[in-house]
This record gives structure tokens, sequence and C-alpha cells, in this order.
């Protein structure tokens, strides 16, 4: 079969989605802008068609609910989708970000959506600087794909056959950047915190935030690094090119970062390009804690905004008030624990920038979203410590969250804690 053979417009996706049917899109900039713009154009065709998607970059109307044929399900909130959701125009499953390609295959979807790089001379197709759910449906679930020449041609198991696609067309869309937020003084001390304990040769994953941006900062120095990631961000080049990640330690992998996506500027675009040392993999095999504790020495760094007495964490939303989903917070927890002289990390602010209430509190607002539950939680860290939690007693717990707690809170915590039975005296 020749590339010609199913090259095709972007109209061509009509006469593949059925109506009522459930339909997947890709991450971020794997988001088919020109297929997607067609489906929006011929929306009046449809009723009760279901675009599945994790973290759209680009505001669309059917997003909002203004095309009465067309439904979006989130799989992960972004600013595209988040004012959507909360006046109810779409729905939000909630997940554990490993079980994703798991939970969509039963809706036994029609299509799958993506934006990839031009093809090789082989015939292939590169998912670009994503792999997440789609590329767990490649030669399972047919695919309809948008080449854009911005996409970099990367490798791992995001690769896809021309024979594997019903039809193929082009768009030229620039891809979102997402630059770097710089990290603040506070962010830099939590972070000393922990680059402090994390030894030579270990296998890193950092979330998203200005800490965990902060902690690549400072592990210049170290030596024989590894990298085993969710979100490969641009804090992990200047590691790279500086010769401090090699992978040479790396249990599984050796001499390559594994990650399921990246997200960054032109410059994460760009190295990204025909680089051999970095490999996408589908969610369900970078995220299941199995494979995540084959690494020894891994250390996972994630932020959150609450935590309470026991250890719980909120890292999705404040009270009822819905701002994410869970990612894959809870999943390298709890791989992080089954490994091997493995650490997990959990980070935040002691208090918002205002200074206005703790963020370390008694329980958990009303409705909040438990994320990484207590008894996966390892380590909190703020600007005043690292709050070791794992194996401790809910006394334990309670005294060393308060420690580390802001200074102006801690007599209103230890009055609150002793009122809850967990302290006494």
């Amino acid at each position: 079969m020749t590339l010609a053979t199913r090259h095709c417009t972007a109209a061509a996706v009509l006469g593949h989605i059925p109506d009522g049917s459930d339909v997947i899109l890709g991450v971020g900039n794997g988001e088919p802008v020109h297929v997607l713009d067609t489906i929006e154009g011929y929306a009046d065709r449809f009723h009760g068609l279901r675009l599945h998607q994790m973290f759209p970059l680009r505001r669309r109307r059917y997003l909002d609910g203004e095309l009465p044929g067309l439904r979006h399900v989130s799989w992960f909130l972004s600013p595209a989708d988040r004012e959507a959701f909360h006046k109810g125009a779409c729905d939000l499953v909630p997940n554990n970000f490993s079980e994703v390609p798991h939970l969509m295959r039963s809706l036994a979807p029609a299509l799958v959506l993506t934006a990839v790089s031009p093809p090789d001379r082989h015939g292939y197709f590169s998912l670009g600087c994503h792999a997440e759910y789609t590329a767990a449906f490649i030669g399972e679930v047919p695919f309809f794909v948008e080449v854009n020449p911005r996409v970099p041609r990367t490798f791992g198991e995001n690769q896809i056959h021309v024979s594997q696609v019903v039809g193929w067309c082009e768009g030229d869309s620039p891809l979102v950047e997402l630059p770097t937020r710089p990290s603040s003084d506070l962010d830099r001390r939590i972070a000393t915190l922990i680059a402090e304990r994390i030894p030579d040769g270990s296998t890193i994953q950092a979330g998203v935030g200005g800490v965990p941006n902060a902690v690549l900062e400072l592990l210049g120095n170290h030596r024989e690094l590894g990298i085993h990631t969710e979100l490969f961000c641009e804090a992990f080049i200047d590691l790279v090119e500086r010769g401090v990640v090699t992978g040479t330690r790396k249990r599984s992998h050796r001499n390559r970062i594994i990650a399921t996506s990246a997200l960054g500027s032109r410059r994460l675009f760009e190295f990204m390009h025909e680089n051999a040392g970095v490999e996408f993999w589908p969610v369900d095999y970078t995220n299941d804690p199995r494979t995540i504790a084959r690494e020894d020495g891994i250390v996972a760094i994630n932020a959150t905004l609450e935590v309470d007495f026991l250890g719980q964490c909120a890292s999705e939303s404040l009270g009822s008030d819905y701002w994410s989903s869970s990612g894959g917070q809870p999943d390298f927890a709890r791989g992080a624990l089954m490994a091997e002289r493995g650490q997990s990390f959990i980070v935040l602010h002691s208090t918002p920038s205002d200074a206005s209430v703790s963020r370390i509190v008694p329980q958990l607002h009303p409705g909040a979203a438990v994320t990484t539950f207590k008894n996966i939680v390892d380590r909190v860290v703020t600007e005043y410590g690292v709050a070791e939690l794992r194996g401790s007693s809910i006394r334990e717990r309670t005294s060393r969250l308060i420690a580390i707690a802001h200074p102006k809170f801690r007599d209103e915590l230890t009055a609150a804690a002793r009122a809850m039975g967990y302290l006494k005296g």
C-alpha cells in the first residue's frame, strides 16, 4: 500500500464517523486542527457525537456546548475547557492516567483522530511529542491522521504505518507553545530540600509546576541520572546537554529517556525532532506502577494544592471547584513506593501568595477530590521542611505536617488536631 492510496482531504473524515459514536482525539498538540475544523463545520450532521480528549490547548465552539450535535468529554481539564465544565457544557471522567486506554477501550471508539509528523520513506508517521492513549490504540482502532510539517518526528511506540490509517490529510498549524514558568524564591527553597535528597544515579519523574522545574535546575552537579517520566519538559534539556542525564544506571531502557508527553516551547520541539535518545510510549506502560517500580532509586516529584493531617492530597480541586484531574500523580507515587530505594515527594507552598490560609489543613475542604490517598504518600515538602509520612502513625503524621506549615497557623492547627483527637495534651 502506498501513501498516495489513502491521501485525502480533511472532509473525508466525515465518512468514517458514525452518528452517535465515540471518537478519540489526540492530547495537546496531537489535536488535528483542520480535521476538527471540518467536524465543527458539519456539526449539524451529528446527533450525540462524543469527542474524548485530555488537555485541549485550543478554545473551540463545541467545547462550550455551542454545537448541539457534538459533546466534549474531558479526561483532564485545561484552560480551554475548564469554564465549559463549570457551566455544565462538557463532561469530565475521573481517572488515573495509566488506566485511560483501558477505560476508553470500554467505549468501543469508532475512530482516533490525531496530528502526526510527515511520513518517513517507509510509510511511518510519528505521533510527535505524544503517545498517551492514542498510541495505545494503534492496530486496534481505525485512525484518521492529519500530517502537520511542524510536528517533530520522534521515536518509541508512537509510530503508525500508512496501512493502519483509513485516511490522511495535510494541514499546517503552528504548535501551541507553553514556556516554562520561572521558579520563585519559595519554589527554590522547597527544591533545595528535595535536590539534596536525590543521589547520583537516580531516575527522575517531575510533574508540572515551579517546584519540579526548580528541582531540575538544582541537579546540574549530579551524575548518571536517568529519566522515566510522564511529561518531558524543557527543564530536562539542560541536564541532558550538560551530560548529567545519561540513563546508564536505569534498569530498563538504558541510555534512553522515556516519556508519554512533551509540552513546551520551540526549543523543546526542536530538541525532540529525530532525537533517538528520547522515546514516547503509551501511558498504560509509562505510568503503570509496575513499570515505574522496576527503576531502582526512582524519584517522583509532584505538586498538590492541599494536604490534610492524614496525608491526603487534593491536587485537582479546591473543595468542589474542579481544576484539572488526577493525571499521573497517584501512579508515580505508588510506583515509587514499590521500587527499591524509591522516593515520592509531594510539594506545595505552605500558603497561597497572600498567606491568608494554610495549605496544611486538619481536613480537606468539603467536596475536595483526594488525588493521592494517605497510604501511598511518602514525603510532603513545603518551604519549611520535609514531613516523612510513610509508615508513620496518625499522631506522627499530624505533628510532622504541622511542623512544615506556615508558623502563623501552627497554633491553630495544633488546637484543631487536639480537638480531633489526633494529638493529646
